[in-house]
């Protein structure tokens, strides 16, 4: 078999094969047997119809009763309609064989020719009756000596299956060792040879590889570990030292990872985010000064939002920048870290970072969700070249302070959102408490001024007591608004909110008030606690303004 197929394979085919071939030799000697066991059925059947014969002559010796012949007739019949059909249940049928037609269709033809004699009503005599038997006789011999024949044929070819089988059993078992040798014991021979080799500190042994299944691929995963060991033992030590100092670089790199990430999230403002970010960043690029520029939505002018070790003259001068005044403000919407190497003559546009000592710019552009914000500048006094490592870790940082950054604003955002809700709802309540009311008083003020204009005591003392009503009623909504404004569902529960809200209502009116909970249930989200508290105030001044009530009962159903 060709040695590049797998070892699978191999084993599966010739298995497969073994197995075919064994097949195949039990189909054939079932098949062999099936024959032999219905050919003894058959010479059994036949040798019945030789009986039946020899009684038929006796009968008509004997003057039995037609009825008695015609039944051994009709026995005979059904013997010869089984031989000729079969019986694949028993099993019982004929062997195929010319012979064995040929003297069947004879043992036919003779009963066809005297089976009328046998059901006459007169019985023929005995010397007649003797002939035709003894001729029936010697045809269903005949046939039995042929089916027999047959028979011995395919014992024959049964005994020569089972040695053919005898022999298939000893060569399927000699492939198999051999087989078993070649790709499997000697190729683990030679493996465990080389494994001594290397135990012995031989480094140089190697394994031949000359196949492409599994123990292929192993030798040639041995002699790849066998010059890895011979490269690692010859220049062990520093091997070591470089990977200990990689590792050490890693651990380094996400160290600072770590700290700029969690001083972004506890930083409280952009001036603290940007500062601190520019000192740690210096500290860890062992740069002689940081910037961090950022800029605006048309990317048109970079504003510094922190410095740190940077002269305070440069500082000044470049606080505002438009966007290619200097190398620190030309990036593309592409940019990528790079090394800018500062020029001291008057035409280059970093003459001023020229003039301060510096020699070298690394310019990191910060980036969120492909959306340019600014950039870092690293500053050194000397000649530098980035690392694949150092420009991931510097872009990894710009990352992080561009997620900060978004951080604080969208807090900001949400402040100023929730003043604005705060303030919307802070119209609503006055536009439906302490609106109708003013409207009201006016109202009356304009019906105090008609009275008194008429000079009607009665309707001017009457508007008073309205107006008087109407300032009641108006301090007590002040007054229950701010005590509304004051409850907040600050708690896992709505309950504790609930509860002060009645206890506020009880200290307003003087009502007793009940408050009832029942069931289980997991807790309302913030948004429909709010809803709900602001619902159940609205009832209880709906109670304390219209209901005349006696007591204020509050039922909660968990559930």
């Amino acid at each position: 078999m060709p040695a590049k197929y797998s070892l699978s394979t191999k084993l599966v085919s010739i298995g497969a094969v073994l197995l075919v071939v064994a097949l195949t030799s039990i189909c054939l000697t079932l098949w062999v047997t099936w024959q032999l066991e219905g050919g003894a059925a058959a010479v059994n059947e036949a040798g019945r119809m030789r009986m039946q014969t020899w009684r038929l002559a006796s009968m008509a010796q004997s003057s039995e009763s037609p009825t008695v012949v015609a039944e051994l007739v009709a026995q005979f019949d059904q013997s010869l309609e089984l031989l000729k059909t079969g019986d694949a249940s028993r099993p019982l049928f004929m062997p195929i064989n010319d012979k064995v037609n040929q003297r069947f269709l004879a043992v036919q033809s003779l009963w066809a020719a005297n089976r009328g004699m046998w059901l006459l009503e007169t019985p023929p005599d005995g010397a007649q009756s003797l002939a035709a038997t003894a001729q029936t006789v010697e045809a269903v011999d005949g046939l039995v000596l042929a089916i027999e024949q047959q028979l011995s044929k395919l014992t024959a070819i049964l005994n020569l299956f089972q040695f053919v089988m005898m022999a298939l059993a000893i060569a399927g078992a000699v492939i198999m060792l051999y087989t078993g040798y070649l790709y499997v014991i000697n190729p683990l021979g030679n493996l465990q040879q080389g494994l001594q080799s290397i135990q012995g500190g031989d480094f140089s042994a190697r394994v031949e590889v000359d196949t492409q299944d599994e123990f292929g691929q192993v030798a040639r995963g041995f002699n790849g570990m066998a010059t890895e060991l011979q490269s690692l033992y010859t220049g062990l030590e520093a091997q070591v030292q470089a990977k200990t100092q990689h590792i050490e670089a890693q651990r380094a790199r996400l160290a600072t990872l770590y700290e700029i990430s969690a001083f972004s999230a506890s930083a409280s403002s952009i001036e603290e985010l940007s500062r601190g970010f520019a000192q740690r960043v210096r500290t860890v690029m062992q740069a002689d000064a940081v910037a961090v520029r950022w800029s605006d939505d048309a990317n048109q002018r970079y504003l510094m939002l922190a410095s740190d070790c940077l002269p305070q003259d440069l500082v000044e001068s470049e606080r505002s920048m438009l966007a290619g005044a200097c190398a620190c403000g030309s990036l593309r919407a592409d940019a990528r870290t790079r090394v800018i190497p500062i020029l001291s003559h008057e035409a280059s546009p970093m003459r001023n970072c020229a003039r301060a000592g510096y020699e070298s710019l690394v310019s990191v552009p910060v980036r969120l969700q492909q959306r340019l914000l600014g950039e870092i500048d690293l500053f050194f006094r000397s000649t530098v070249q980035l690392t694949a490592e150092e420009g991931d870790l510097l872009d990894a940082l710009a990352s992080h302070l561009a997620s900060g950054l978004e951080s604080l604003r969208a807090a900001a955002l949400e402040r100023e959102a929730a003043v604005g809700e705060e303030r919307a709802l802070l119209a609503r309540e006055l536009h439906d408490s302490i609106a109708q009311s003013l409207a009201f008083l006016k109202i009356q003020v304009q019906l105090l001024r008609s009275a008194s204009q008429k000079a009607d005591g009665q309707k001017v003392r009457t508007a008073l007591d309205e107006l008087d009503t109407g300032l009641r009623e108006s301090i007590n909504d002040v007054r229950e608004l701010l005590l509304h404004f004051r409850t907040r569902t600050n708690t896992v529960d709505i309950e504790a909110a609930l509860q002060e809200t009645l206890q506020k209502f009880k200290h307003q009116t003087g009502l007793p008030t009940h408050f009832q909970v029942s069931g289980e249930g997991l807790p309302l989200p913030a948004d429909v606690q709010v809803q709900v508290l602001h619902v159940v105030q609205e009832a209880l001044s709906n109670v304390r303004k219209h209901a005349q009530a006696s007591q204020v009962v509050l039922e909660v159903s968990k559930g």
